[in-house]
């Protein structure tokens, strides 16, 4: 039994090795089969790509040499056009060496030419020199006189026939343009004068207050000075009591400080009861009564003069002017009339109305504060007005109304007419008698320092300088010419108010007595 499976295991080993072998062999087979067939594909692919690099190559070598014959004939023609242009140029060249060889032959001849006239003008000028001096010594033999005499006799004789010519054009231009301006200007301010119904009567600050008895200046002065102190403390300004019966003066630099300074005084003294309580009530109640009264002023001002958009600043200080003064004239009222004026003025001549009212309204704007700021009430308002943001053209105006710039719109030589009309006619302003006789006196002190002025006389207030000069100095066309230099002069060293007229006479006498 044991054997029999012994037996049958080793069969079924050797069926298995026989079939292993078996599959081997077949195996072998096969893959030869695959191997072969393999190589002959191998082959195959790589003759075929044999014939394609072949062929890839012929491609190749055809397209380089058709690129290198293009390349070639492209070369052709560029140096074939290059030697085109380059012929052209030598041509060119060529030409231009020839024509520059002509020139130069041309320059050579007439430089040549051009020597010899300039030794021609050279002989020319020398014989001409001689022949010259030959005739100024003929000359100075035949007239008597040497070359400066005679020079001298010419330079004389030419500058009097200049100075009469001189003063003749200049007597011919001033009467063309008096006949054709006088006319005109007469008939513009004389419409302006007459629509603007201004008063002509002048106001001032009073600053003296008026007592019912000398009793109440004690009480005034009060308990050892206590209440005239609080006084001047609270308003700022100095009490003066002296022996002047039943008046107290009120003294202040600032206008608006001594018109406070009066109502509280008034008050008190209506009042009876005057202690330093009641004093700094009465203070403070004056003060916005005033305040009241500026703002009022201001807006009034510019209600007459109807311009708007005024900052209430500046109206603020058109009121303050209310209670300044120059030279007698209401400084308030006064800007309203330059303001009419002005505006009336630009109407006629077509200007913008509004910007010359408001200019006019403002020009002495600096007035207002200018006992509180440095500098001139002009400086002041050209400060005051930039501040406020006024357009250019105001600006200008304020600052060229008195000539510290000059002026170069229609507006500030309008601004500047109307100013010099409301400050120069009849009852407009006043000055004590001291200035009014240091400015005649200057004004004959200028005009006498000038040569050949025999006298002079101010007359007419101050408006009219008579001048009488030597005839034997002062021929009658220097006379005209000197006119004008007085004129000049005053205007550049005096401050006056309106205009001067410089009347200057000349006369000459013949005395002769029959025997």
């Amino acid at each position: 039994m044991f054997w029999t499976i012994v037996g049958i295991a080793a069969a079924v080993i050797v069926v298995l090795v026989i079939g292993f072998l078996l599959g081997i062999a077949y195996r072998k087979k096969v893959a030869e089969r695959e191997i072969s067939s393999a190589e002959e594909e191998a082959k195959r692919i790589i003759n075929e790509s044999i014939k394609a690099a072949e062929s890839k190559k012929r491609e190749a070598l055809v397209e380089a040499r058709e690129e290198i014959h293009k390349n070639r004939t492209e070369y052709e023609r560029e140096v074939k056009e290059r030697r085109s242009e380059l012929s052209k140029q030598e041509r060119r060249l060529q030409q231009k060496e020839e024509n520059l060889d002509r020139k130069t032959d041309a320059l050579e001849k007439k430089t040549e030419a051009l020597n010899q006239k300039l030794s021609q003008a050279e002989a020319m000028q020398e014989e001409a020199r001689l022949v010259k001096k030959s005739q100024l010594e003929m000359l100075e033999k035949i007239s008597g006189y040497t070359q400066e005499e005679a020079k001298q006799y010419l330079i004389s004789s030419i500058e009097s026939e200049v100075t009469h010519e001189m003063a003749a054009k200049v007597r011919e231009v001033e009467a063309r343009y008096k006949d054709e301006a006088e006319e005109r200007a007469r008939e513009i301010i004389a419409t302006a004068i007459q629509r603007c119904a201004a008063d002509h009567a002048s106001e001032i600050t009073v600053s003296v207050v008026p007592l019912p008895n000398d009793e109440m200046k004690g009480r005034i002065i009060g308990r050892e000075g206590r209440n005239i102190r609080s006084i001047e403390t609270l308003t700022g300004c100095d009490l003066i009591i002296d022996d002047t019966p039943e008046t107290i003066t009120v003294s202040s630099f600032d206008p608006v400080r001594r018109e406070i300074a009066r109502i509280a005084l008034e008050r008190l003294i209506q009042d009876g009861r005057i202690h330093p309580a009641r004093i700094e009530e009465m203070v403070a109640k004056a003060q916005r009564e005033v305040n009241a009264t500026i703002k009022a002023e201001g807006e009034r001002a510019a209600f007459e003069t109807n311009i708007h958009g005024l900052n209430p600043e500046i109206i603020r200080l058109l009121g303050r002017m209310k209670y300044r003064t120059s030279y007698g004239q209401n400084v308030l009222n006064h800007s309203i009339e330059v303001a009419h004026i002005a505006g009336l003025l630009a109407a006629e001549l077509g200007v913008d109305v509004a910007t010359a009212k408001r200019a006019g309204l403002l020009h002495d704007l600096g007035k207002s504060i200018d006992h509180e700021v440095e500098g001139s009430h002009v400086t002041i308002g050209v400060d005051i007005a930039r501040k406020y943001k006024e357009s250019p053209e105001v600006i200008h105006a304020i600052e060229a109304h008195h000539g510290d710039v000059e002026a170069h719109s229609v507006i500030a030589c309008l601004v500047q007419a109307a100013d010099a009309i409301s400050a120069s006619r009849p009852g407009a302003r006043r000055e004590n008698v001291e200035n009014y006789v240091k400015r005649l006196e200057k004004l004959e002190e200028v005009t006498r320092s000038f040569p050949g002025i025999d006298s002079c006389y101010a007359i007419q207030a101050g408006r009219e300088i008579r001048v009488m000069v030597k005839p034997d100095e002062v021929s009658e066309d220097q006379m005209v010419l000197l006119a004008r230099d007085i004129a000049k002069k005053i205007e550049s060293e005096l401050t006056y108010p309106g205009q001067i007229k410089v009347h200057v006479l000349r006369e000459t006498k013949a005395v002769e007595y029959a025997k």
